[in-house]
């Protein structure tokens, strides 16, 4: 390996690299952060704009900052349960942690405001708040798994902030809240089966534990998906009475997809309510096959290994979830545009684990 210079009058102290950095903020994970924004935008009726961008900017802050503070709290039990991490290994000296987190906070609070002014502003100070209070008193209380809810549906939330006044955009505070409220509601039920799960990943966990995040996981990705179930009945039935049903059903997946596209005006439907139903399915499946298997395997064998493994997936996993309830929300290109993200936040995260 090689040595790293010291910083000039810190003695023998090696410098932090850009990757140790890196590593201290779980930099891969924020991808599943972006994802929130545009939820919670696309709710209230206006999914891109430089306003959601610069939120996307500041949520991504404010994560990277929650990681390094998780990592300056748990200094100690780190350095007995996950003594690799930059902290307790001595690769980034605990008061730098400490740092990162203040300034990344600060620069995501400013980020807000540059961007969207008070609306966004009013977004992102509970979300910073929810951020701190969680990793230095919360975390290992009862109200562990809430807190983390509501601070990834409170980013949802901040996305539906960031949707500005305009012709086909929300023209209210309390509107814009009123919109985002669904994502912002199964995003937070995602988060706070993934933060439950987080608690046993050393030990491990009793089956039954896994299995009731599962269920809860299946119970998320069915209320995402349920517009496009909606459509795919409804289509599926018009096509059965002119018999075209059959055709589509046959096909292969992809096929398959086009097939009902494509039918969907002799159905009655038009075909970007078809296209949508489409996306909003393959992100609910894609959702499931993701987090839900891994969960699986831990309801199977409920080691601290697998319920790792799951709770990884499930970071990563959350991305076509967003992507599903982006696209119900009638923004299927940006939604489909999220889901080719999820496979390069895969490939990553075997460099630097999300957890």
């Amino acid at each position: 390996m090689k040595d790293r210079k010291a910083v000039p009058g810190s003695g023998s102290r090696p410098a932090v690299s850009l990757a140790d950095l890196a590593q201290l903020v779980r930099a891969p994970a924020a991808l599943s952060v972006p994802g929130d924004v545009l939820a919670g935008a696309a709710a209230a009726g206006h999914p891109l704009g430089v306003r959601t961008f610069g939120v996307m900017g500041s949520s991504v802050c404010l994560y990277w900052a929650g990681m390094a503070l998780n990592d300056y709290a748990d200094a100690t039990i780190d350095a007995v349960e996950r003594p690799e991490r930059p902290v307790p290994s001595g690769r980034v000296p605990r008061r730098t942690a400490l740092a990162v987190a203040g300034a990344l906070t600060a620069g995501g609070l400013a980020l807000a405001a540059v961007s969207g002014g008070r609306r966004s502003l009013l977004g992102a100070l509970p979300l910073a708040g929810a951020v701190w209070a969680y990793d230095l008193k919360l975390k290992s209380t009862p109200a562990g798994p809430a807190a983390m809810a509501s601070a990834r549906a409170l980013d949802v939330l901040a996305g539906a902030l960031a949707a500005g006044r305009g012709p086909d955009r929300t023209t209210g505070t309390g509107a814009a809240l009123l919109r985002g409220a669904v994502p912002a509601a199964l995003i937070g039920a995602h988060t706070y089966t993934l933060t439950a799960l987080s608690r046993h990943e050393i030990s491990g966990a009793p089956a039954r534990l896994p299995a009731a995040t599962l269920a809860a996981s299946t119970t998320t990705a069915l209320a995402a998906a349920l517009p496009a179930v909606r459509t795919a009945v409804a289509c599926v039935g018009r096509l059965s009475e002119r018999g075209g049903a059959t055709s589509a059903a046959r096909s292969g997946t992809t096929a398959g997809a086009t097939e009902i596209v494509r039918s969907a005006a002799t159905a009655g439907v038009s075909r970007s309510t078809a296209a949508r139903a489409v996306v909003v399915a393959a992100g609910a499946l894609a959702y499931l096959g993701s987090y839900g298997t891994a969960q699986a395997r831990a309801v199977r064998e409920p080691s601290g290994e697998n319920v790792r493994r799951a709770v990884g997936a499930g970071i990563l996993g959350l991305m076509p979830l967003q992507a599903a309830l982006t696209a119900r929300s009638g923004a299927t290109a940006a939604a489909a545009a999220l889901g080719v993200v999820h496979p390069l936040a895969r490939r990553l995260a075997r460099r630097i684990s999300p957890t």
